[in-house]
């Protein structure tokens, strides 16, 4: 029996959209985004979004539909994508959500904590302490609160530690147990999941090949489009992996073989913890370790025998 909803994540290039595609024409499902930055239109182009000929090819949903200053919690996200599933199950169509944010996959088969609000001061202090402390003293002091939390955030990642603790200090609750305390959006029996691992070398040179591709495509515009508008630099979209380095080009501070390399080495780094992230959280979800378009098919096929390899 196949599933109503097909579930793929994976790192950045690693051929996740060719997979649904070829899923899409086999199945008759639906496309809709589970990726964070292809949210927004503002960001077509250095978010590898889909392309009007893809989207002619099978309906996709929740792709370039947020503006750039709107920026969008991963709580808002599963509300969307709750009433497009909604939607695609009333038409009895079977649904594919794919992309690279693993916590938009966490919300739906996990379900979304509701961490209360940590007020300002209590961040603010916890920020000072840790600058005062330290990493390993802080994380030490962490441990004594939320031992999980400490185990699980790895070392450098100031601002989910400075997190973890001010959730404690503001709540007398471990962010840990905050979480825990969760229920699945969807029913277990209602998806079937995969992650894309495919070798680390060709994926990181398929990463420098597509931001290489991207200058070629116009990203230079899309970067200049979007730093005209001034917007608040903390704003998702503006965060998005390239939007400095390239920025940095457009205000000549860099040339753009420089910003090009920056580019990719920080796409490489993206690449690199969303791996990561799914070995932690999905690792109980299949693997498809290729990256060659067809021999992925042939491994999904495989796990789903439902499917043909044509």
């Amino acid at each position: 029996m196949e599933p109503r909803i097909w579930l793929i994540a994976g790192p950045t290039a690693s051929g996740k959209s060719a997979l649904a595609l070829r899923l899409a024409r086999a199945t008759g499902a639906e496309i809709v985004n589970a990726d964070s930055m292809q949210l927004y239109r503002d960001l077509a182009i250095l978010s590898a979004a889909p392309s009007a000929e893809e989207r002619a090819r099978t309906p996709h949903h929740l792709f370039g539909t947020v503006d750039a200053a709107d920026g969008w919690s991963v709580g808002r996200w599963r509300e969307a994508a709750v009433q497009v599933l909604g939607e695609i199950a009333r038409r009895d169509g079977q649904a594919i959500l794919i992309g690279g944010t693993g916590l938009y996959f966490q919300a739906l088969t996990v379900g979304l904590a509701e961490i209360p609000p940590v007020p300002t001061a209590v961040r603010a202090q916890a920020t000072a302490e840790f600058d005062a402390l330290g990493e390993p003293a802080f994380r030490q002091r962490l441990a004594g609160a939320d031992p999980t939390a400490e185990t699980r955030i790895e070392s450098g990642d100031r601002q989910r530690l400075i997190r973890a603790w001010s959730v404690w200090a503001a709540s007398g609750v471990s962010l840990s147990d905050h979480q825990s305390r969760t229920e699945p959006t969807l029913e277990p029996q209602a998806w079937r999941a995969v992650a894309l691992e495919p070798p680390r070398e060709a994926l990181y040179a398929r990463c420098d090949a597509r931001l290489e591709a991207m200058v070629g495509a116009g990203v230079l515009d899309e970067v200049r489009a979007l730093m005209a508008r001034d917007l608040d630099p903390a704003l998702p979209a503006m965060k998005a992996v390239g939007v400095r380095e390239f920025a940095a080009h457009l205000r000549g501070e860099t040339a753009l073989p420089q910003a090009l390399a920056a580019a990719q080495q920080q796409t490489r780094n993206y690449a690199k913890r969303q791996t990561t992230w799914m070995r932690g959280r999905m690792a109980d979800w299949p693997r498809l370790t290729e990256i060659d378009a067809e021999a992925q098919w042939r491994q999904f096929v495989a796990l789903n025998p439902g499917l043909t390899a044509s």
